[in-house]
């Protein structure tokens, strides 16, 4: 397997129609995403001193970061306004294979700072609610 471009790692917001026409959300240097699972121990004393989980069991959920410079971009002024109001909204994670990550997320948190003279930058934090698909 041939190592990927970080810059190929997209993070694309919707544009509320259906169906859903997705942007990128223009100015991240740096996106990470990060897949959660809790487990339900089945352990009992058949188990012989070993701990047993339950397949499918439990509550997995998907967080996104990212971080970058403003740009003003439709894509950044919808997340900016998903933040303020607290709605979800669809989001995709694409890479350079070709694979995406598609689900419905909540802003978190978005922050922005700037420097004197500096660009203006900001991160921003989004959790899945319901499930995430991988394609």
């Amino acid at each position: 397997m041939a190592a990927e471009k970080g810059s190929a790692f997209l993070l694309k917001v919707g544009n509320g129609a259906a169906p859903v026409v997705y942007a990128t959300v223009a100015g991240l240097r740096t996106t990470q995403m990060s897949v959660n699972g809790e487990m339900v121990a089945i352990t009992s004393k058949d188990s012989g001193g070993w701990r047993e989980l339950l397949s499918g069991a439990g509550v997995r959920s998907v967080s996104v970061s990212g971080a970058g410079v403003f740009t003003g971009s439709a894509a950044e002024a919808r997340v900016k306004a998903n933040a303020l109001s607290g709605v979800l909204d669809d989001y995709r994670l694409s890479f350079e294979s070709g694979e995406t990550v598609t689900g419905r997320f909540l802003v978190t948190r978005l922050d922005y700072a700037g420097d004197f003279n500096g660009e203006r930058s900001y991160t921003l934090s989004l959790e899945s609610s319901g499930p995430v698909v991988s394609a």
